[in-house]
């Protein structure tokens, strides 16, 4: 699994550009879902449901 890389500021606070393309963390579907076809996500007090079709595509519902 690839990691963001640590904050790098340019030193008035704002973020750089290698920050803005570094600030996402990557995870496999695999390692999301295990071996389930669903998985409910839970985000700001909603649920939101996240399943794999028999199409091998994902589908986030709230």
């Amino acid at each position: 699994m690839r990691l963001a890389m640590q904050r790098q500021n340019d030193g008035q606070g704002q973020a750089s550009e290698r920050e803005k393309e570094c600030s996402r963390r990557i995870v496999t579907s695999r390692e999301l879902m295990g071996n389930a076809k669903e998985v409910i996500i839970e985000h700001a007090g909603e649920e939101y449901r996240l399943r794999i079709t028999r199409q091998q595509k994902l589908i986030l519902t709230k």
